[in-house]
């Protein structure tokens, strides 16, 4: 079974180890302290950031196929007369989006303003790391 120390349940997480060390002792995230390293079983934690996931409120989502929908704040728009590059801040995740010039416009994007990220891909690519397995 995987286990996680609590510095990688925290960057898991997105979260400082503290915030993990809390969740523990409040009994919110079980975890293991029976050895002298404290480890958090990998099913428990994948069912902890499942459970405290929360998307943010949309007012303007719709009905749409695509399930994988980030709301955020644009970060960075490089822009030239036919094509742009939007950034946006997702949590802790930042999207990139290619775009025509015209669609920044229309959109009325500019920094800091609020836009969610609407992804609908056909193949998506699942990479695992030389860590903890």
């Amino acid at each position: 079974m995987t286990q996680f120390r609590i510095s990688e349940a925290a960057s898991l997480l997105g979260v400082s180890d503290d915030t993990v060390r809390r969740w523990i002792d409040a009994g919110a995230l079980a975890a293991d302290t029976s050895s002298s390293r404290t480890t958090i079983a990998g099913a428990d934690l994948a069912a902890f950031a499942v459970e405290r996931s929360r998307r943010p409120d949309d007012p303007d989502a719709g009905h749409s196929s695509a399930r994988n929908r980030f709301v955020g704040l644009v970060t960075a728009i490089t822009a030239d007369t036919v094509m742009a590059q939007v950034e946006l801040q997702c949590g802790p995740f930042r999207v990139v989006s290619l775009m025509s010039s015209e669609a920044v416009r229309e959109l009325g994007l500019e920094v800091g303003s609020r836009a969610a990220a609407v992804v609908k891909a056909t193949t998506v690519v699942v990479e695992t790391t030389g860590g903890t397995r």
